[in-house]
């Protein structure tokens, strides 16, 4: 791992979610059809390029694991969400301008700017704690000229952030244990609904759906932990099992 270019990577980013956020208060009110697609246009193109460089920041930082790559992932997956609540708009203002176009593109751009909310927070703490932990990985490796950290306490490490996660994930359970039981109760049954229906590994969005628990994951990893649910990865993203489920 390369802590410069990292750190470069970061900055770019920075740089390109202020351009971002400078331009998007732009679109609110905007009326008239060809302004707007001009603007969303523009924010379409920044985004595009945020996502190129969030995608290779995931595969480099997330070999390393831990906060780093958990922020990471996690910076990628808003940008993504953010070119398709963008690539959602364009189609429909190339198209004519009746009232269903009209009613499709208002549901389209609430549903961007309800995303936009939460999307500019998530940003700017994914990029500032991965800036935090690779300026400590930076100090660790010294004046080394490719700036490696060394194998032991690289592990070392990942251990202690993965501790740390665990952690936080038991307290977070048993938190909703104490207020709210029942969700633990209703993702349960929504994880073996799933698999009665014949998914085995499912994902978290899928026991949301089925539940209506929000901060499903939440749940699912303290259960994972505990040992009442599987989990394993697939495709880049966490899918999971309940241990009572056998397929036959």
């Amino acid at each position: 791992m390369n802590v410069d270019d990292i750190k470069a990577q970061l900055s770019r980013i920075e740089e390109l979610h202020s351009n971002f956020e400078a331009q998007f208060p732009g679109i609110y009110g905007e009326k008239d059809w060809e302004s707007l697609h001009d603007k969303i246009n523009s924010l379409y193109k920044v985004s595009l390029e945020k996502l190129e460089l969030a995608a290779m920041l995931y595969r480099e930082a997330g070999q390393l694991g831990g906060a780093i790559g958990e922020e990471a992932k996690e910076l990628y997956r808003n940008e993504h969400q953010m070119k398709f609540r963008l690539e959602e708009i364009l189609p429909l203002l190339a198209r004519g301008h009746d009232y269903d176009a009209r009613m499709r593109l208002s549901t389209a751009v609430e549903r961007l700017v309800q995303f936009h909310r939460v999307y500019d927070y998530a940003v700017r703490k994914a990029v500032s704690e991965i800036l935090r932990e690779v300026e400590g990985l930076s100090f660790l490796a010294g004046g080394e000229k490719e700036k490696k950290v060394p194998v032991g306490i690289m592990e070392e490490l990942r251990k202690i952030k993965r501790l740390e996660a665990e952690l936080e994930a038991l307290k977070a359970l048993l938190f909703r244990l104490y207020v709210h039981p029942g969700d633990v109760h209703k993702v349960e049954e929504a994880l073996r609904d799933w698999h009665s229906r014949g998914l085995l590994w499912v994902e978290a969005r899928n026991v949301e759906k089925l539940s209506g628990v929000r901060d499903v994951e939440q749940v699912l990893e303290g259960l994972a932990l505990i040992g009442v649910v599987e989990k394993k990865m697939r495709g880049g993203e966490s899918v999971y099992r309940h241990r009572s489920f056998s397929p036959g």
